[in-house]
């Protein structure tokens, strides 16, 4: 693969095939998400088999030729492709749940596939049965030739040091596949319905928490060379690293139990994407994780990402040319294992 002329990586970006399938006809239960589609206006509403709405989507969010014809606009070289954390589907029965990860990840080989030049594509899981998830997972890599998978934060009950989850990763490692960690499900939704807040606090929660539970948990302690990146700059993480050393420090018989390594010395076993939409925030967690542990990573094509990827790297006064580059591509490069 010629990588020499990639100038702008995007790892954090989301797309769905045009057509979705009700998949409640086919598995005699609801739950899942299908698209309504406005020819008309070239959008779509994902909707729920029971009505609820979930998002008014554009053609951008299905189309490769859309999404190429952006890209070419905001100096975008290669995207990431992932599918939407909605359709994760941890919730179904085991053997639905593949069939619904073998129909995405399916559809995702197929566009990097017709447009090698211009996608990279991340696999999904069903990460509720282990062998199920280790077996697709191996598909996704030997047979449909992705750079890796796409995880949720927690999975159903379990958080991410679960000895449930334990094989996969160890399987990802050994596979070389990159895994991107997405929050998904918040926690607390329910109790914060107004003002978009699952979204706004939420998701930087969840994220912190897929990041304590792995290093608590030992996962990056056991698995050095597995290549994880975590989502929306680490989320709530980095600017409470503080709180959870010292937590470490001042209770160990709670924090200490599984791993007895300060988490800040994890800091630089792991990635995080860039959209973390401030200056100021952006210098913190290059300051903290260098910016070789740092990868462009906008949310396209939804409203809380950045909308012209890598506006906000490109803008930094205070980096050079080469942190500019480490954070544009050349630690994807890394994490993808190009």
């Amino acid at each position: 693969m010629d990588i020499s002329n990639i100038k702008k990586i995007d790892v954090h970006t989301h797309i769905l095939p045009p057509n979705i399938p009700k998949f409640k006809d086919k598995f005699g239960y609801g739950g899942f998400i299908h698209l309504d589609h406005d020819h008309h206006n070239c959008c779509a509403n994902m909707v729920r088999d029971d009505g609820f709405f979930f998002r008014k989507i554009e053609s951008n969010c299905w189309s490769p030729e859309k999404r190429i014809e952006e890209c070419l606009k905001t100096g975008v070289h290669r995207q990431v492709l992932s599918t939407v954390p909605v359709m994760f589907s941890y919730w179904t029965k085991p053997q639905d749940g593949l069939y619904i990860a073998q129909f995405l990840n399916d559809h995702i080989a197929e566009v990097c596939q017709k447009w090698p030049s211009n996608f990279f594509g991340l696999g999904t899981l069903p990460m509720q049965d282990t062998e199920l998830a280790i077996k697709e997972l191996e598909r996704c890599m030997k047979d449909l030739n992705l750079q890796g998978v796409q995880i949720g934060s927690h999975i159903n009950e379990m958080n991410l040091n679960d000895p449930a989850l334990f094989p996969i990763f160890e399987a990802a490692q050994e596979l070389g596949a990159s895994i991107f960690i997405h929050p998904w499900d918040m926690m607390g939704k329910s109790e914060m319905p107004d003002y978009w807040l699952p979204w706004l606090v939420g998701m930087p929660a969840e994220t912190s928490r897929a990041i304590c539970s792995m290093i608590f948990g030992g996962v990056f302690e056991r698995l050095p060379r597995l290549r994880v990146a975590f989502a929306h700059g680490g989320g709530s993480f980095p600017s409470t690293i503080g709180r959870i050393e010292h937590g470490f420090n001042v209770r160990p018989d709670l924090c200490a139990k599984d791993n007895q390594k300060n988490p800040r010395d994890y800091l630089k076993s792991f990635f995080i994407d860039s959209l973390v939409h401030d200056k100021s925030a952006l210098k913190y967690v290059v300051d903290l994780f260098g910016a070789e542990n740092i990868m462009l990573g906008s949310d396209y094509p939804f409203p809380l990402g950045e909308h012209h990827p890598g506006l906000l790297i490109e803008s930094m006064t205070e980096f050079d040319d080469k942190i500019k580059g480490q954070l544009l591509y050349q630690s994807a490069l890394r994490w993808l294992d190009l």
